[in-house]
């Protein structure tokens, strides 16, 4: 049997919507709890992955992956135009952090569909703002 070279990386994906839960600011969380949403059910807590990765990091780690895409919500970091959540920000850090003591290289996705809800009253993507917006 062939084996793949010791730098062959093999991982998992996800997305932070649709993993983490609980993401009041974002702009699919508003859309999902809308009257006649085109959603189905909404997203709630989803599989808790904000407060479990430590835990799912793990249970990749011994299914033999050593990558992990992921991605950062926006709307957690920037809750409010202008407003840089600390406290989230450290959160990221902490599941890279984790990544890396357990041998598994992240792959970050800076924007995976979702936005926070304030951008879309300020034109979302449409608008050449937004370009200034997500720099910061």
């Amino acid at each position: 049997m062939r084996k793949f070279k010791s730098d062959f990386m093999i991982g998992a994906a996800t997305a932070a919507h649709q993993v983490e839960g609980d993401n009041v600011n974002s702009d699919f969380w508003l859309m999902e709890n809308l009257p006649h949403s085109i959603f189905k059910e909404p997203s709630r807590d989803a599989v808790d992955h904000y407060n479990r990765y430590k835990e799912d990091i793990r249970l990749l780690v011994n299914s033999g992956c050593n990558a992990y895409r992921f991605s950062i919500e926006w709307a957690r970091i920037e809750p409010t135009k202008g407003n840089f959540d600390k406290k989230e920000i450290e959160h990221y850090r902490e599941v890279l952090e984790f990544c890396h003591q357990n041998g598994v290289t992240p792959i970050v996705t800076l924007h995976h569909f979702s936005s926070p809800k304030w951008l879309i009253s300020e034109g979302g993507w449409e608008s050449e703002k937004t370009i200034e917006y997500f720099a910061d």
